[in-house]
């Protein structure tokens, strides 16, 4: 990330379109998601959780907390997308495993 105009572009950005395949796949699975402030808070019911994803400005990273763990992504440029550099999954994949993982069911977004 070149600059934090471009960081919080892309992050904005990212955030906005997972929020939206988030609110699609609530319907199907039953989670409750909100976008308040720069941040997506996933609830589930069954079982009880909560995910927060937000972007961190002076680390240039969105960060995931779920499942009592800690994910940071960075901007790759090549993938054009936040990436978790230990498993190269995108922002999307990553979450769509966390979810696969919460709900005890595959979720596709």
């Amino acid at each position: 990330m070149k600059d934090e105009q471009s960081f919080r572009k892309s992050a904005d950005d990212a955030l906005a379109s997972l929020y939206r395949l988030l609110g699609s796949a609530s319907e199907d699975f039953g989670f409750e998601v909100d976008l308040s402030d720069g941040a997506i808070t996933v609830e589930f019911d069954r079982p009880p959780g909560k995910f927060i994803i937000s972007s961190n400005p002076s680390a240039h990273q969105i960060w995931i907390s779920a499942l009592s763990k800690s994910y940071k992504l960075d901007f790759d440029l090549v993938e054009d997308a936040f990436v978790l550099g230990s498993t190269d999954q995108t922002l999307t994949s990553l979450v769509e495993e966390l979810l696969t993982k919460q709900m005890g069911e595959d979720v596709t977004l």
